[in-house]
């Protein structure tokens, strides 16, 4: 396909246009000029561009690319957008339904790692806690990792473990709910949605293994006495439920497959962690009501990059959830999570391209729209925010090494070239992240797909890396 040519005016048009609302060369820039012009100027320019679009895309590189995602079947059953920003031009260079709100499911999780990179702090604060004679008073930080069967440091736990004081819980306050607004109350047994929850333990599900024909352990062994089986025999295959309302758990009269491993989020209650912690410490935890205290001290439990990536990687709904938690207690000194995102939409998506709507930290939330302009807004400045490849890469999952991208791609030329967050729920998939050319370009992605059929996600996740690959190979 051969470039239409463009006049000089058009292509002064076509720049500003590309950067249009991101703040970068573009149209604030000009408007900020011609200030008493500003009106008469951006509607001359809206209408330009209404009239010309076509030609714009065409005058661009990606021409070929634009062709690809035309004549994509699998594409276009769905709504899809797909932006593309040269890092090193400071420009978007490709634009499809860029300026779309789409459901970002876990690509929310980008947002919460900016919240914690600007609000958290370089350590993550395990324990809050005060002495008073023989007393040990210990308040929550939010800190998702005390026990956790995969992210205990057992920091915390050897300090409540080796005091030879009396430990009091210092029940904390916390304003939102214990799940956002827009979960699905009938995922309450699923694993990755997990209460939400001042003072966390064993990552507030029960473990549950297969030992034996038939039998399965507890981790806490606490509930173990809250599990038995189905009252009625059930067919087909093995099963594992929870009460609604309670700590109960049943298991079918089925043989437990071999390896069985399954996690059950457990309803969650201070008098219900001080019962755990009990158990755990093999000494007698208490619940007390006391004010806290100017005084208290902090006991930090590891490094907030490292959380991030265990959160990013396997896109860990209950991490994202808690990172949160742990900012609302460092910025603003309660348990609110309202403040954080009033905070960020004051302070960063005030300056996006487009309006952005996010609900929890997870992207559990089918309240959650953003564009894919806002995604790349968002991918500009966590770049800005660490200029070290190698740290800001390692935040993501790698295409072909890791994460959720380990299957999706495939090195090229021994290397991977997408390190990108995935965003997966029932009838959206999306990938937003960073994508290294041959030739050696730095471009920030955003690459979303909504409202298809779920059973397509497979055969839509391998277009979507065809396409991404492409790009790598030939630019």
């Amino acid at each position: 396909m051969q470039k239409e040519e463009i006049n000089p005016p058009f292509a002064v048009l076509t720049d500003l246009y590309l950067n249009f609302g991101n703040g970068r060369n573009g149209v604030s820039a000009l408007f900020c000029m011609f200030e008493p012009m500003k009106n008469s100027l951006r509607t001359i320019l809206l209408l330009w561009l209404a009239l010309f679009s076509t030609r714009i895309v065409k005058s661009q590189d990606f021409e070929d690319v634009y062709r690809m995602l035309q004549e994509s079947k699998i594409l276009n059953d769905h709504f899809y957008g797909f932006s593309l920003y040269d890092l090193t031009a400071n420009k978007f260079v490709m634009d499809v339904n860029g300026n779309k709100h789409f459901t970002p499911a876990s690509n929310t999780k980008m947002y919460t790692t900016y919240a914690a990179l600007e609000l958290l702090g370089d350590s993550i604060p395990g324990l809050e806690y005060v002495e008073r004679g023989d007393s040990l008073l210990i308040w929550g930080t939010g800190d998702p990792t005390f026990l956790h069967n995969r992210l205990d440091t057992r920091v915390v736990y050897n300090f409540l473990k080796r005091t030879n004081k009396t430990i009091y819980m210092v029940p904390g306050t916390m304003k939102n709910k214990f799940y956002a607004h827009g979960w699905a109350m009938e995922d309450f047994e699923a694993y990755y949605q997990p209460e939400i929850s001042t003072f966390p333990i064993y990552g507030n599900v029960v473990t549950f293994r297969q030992k034996g024909y038939n039998h399965l352990n507890t981790s806490p062994g606490y509930f173990q006495k809250d599990l038995d089986f189905l009252p009625q025999p059930k067919l087909g295959d093995f099963e594992l439920s929870r009460s609604f309302r309670s700590n109960t758990f049943w298991m079918s009269k089925r043989p437990v497959p071999n390896d069985y491993v399954n996690e059950v989020p457990f309803i969650y209650s201070d008098s219900l962690f001080v019962k755990l912690l009990s158990d755990t410490l093999g000494k007698k935890v208490n619940l007390l009501a006391y004010k806290k205290p100017n005084d208290t001290k902090i006991l930090y439990s590891g490094e907030t990059k490292n959380l991030l990536r265990e959160m990013m990687l396997p896109s860990d709904n209950f991490i994202a959830e808690q990172f949160l938690m742990m900012c609302t207690r460092k910025q603003f000194g309660q348990f609110d999570t309202y403040l954080v995102r009033d905070w960020m939409k004051n302070k960063v998506y005030s300056f996006f391209s487009d309006e952005v709507a996010i609900f929890d930290g997870s992207g559990l939330s089918s309240y959650n729209k953003v564009t894919p302009q806002n995604n790349v807004d968002l991918l500009v400045l966590l770049k800005n925010k660490i200029p070290d490849e190698k740290v800001l890469f390692r935040l993501f999952p790698a295409g072909g090494v890791d994460g959720t991208l380990k299957r999706t791609y495939s090195k090229d030329q021994g290397e991977p070239f997408v390190f990108a967050k995935t965003g997966t729920i029932t009838s959206v998939y999306n990938q937003s992240g960073y994508l290294i050319t041959r030739s050696g370009r730095r471009l920030a992605f955003s690459f979303m797909n909504n409202n298809y059929i779920d059973d397509r996600a497979a055969v839509i996740r391998k277009e979507m890396a065809k396409i991404i690959t492409y790009i790598r190979q030939t630019y």
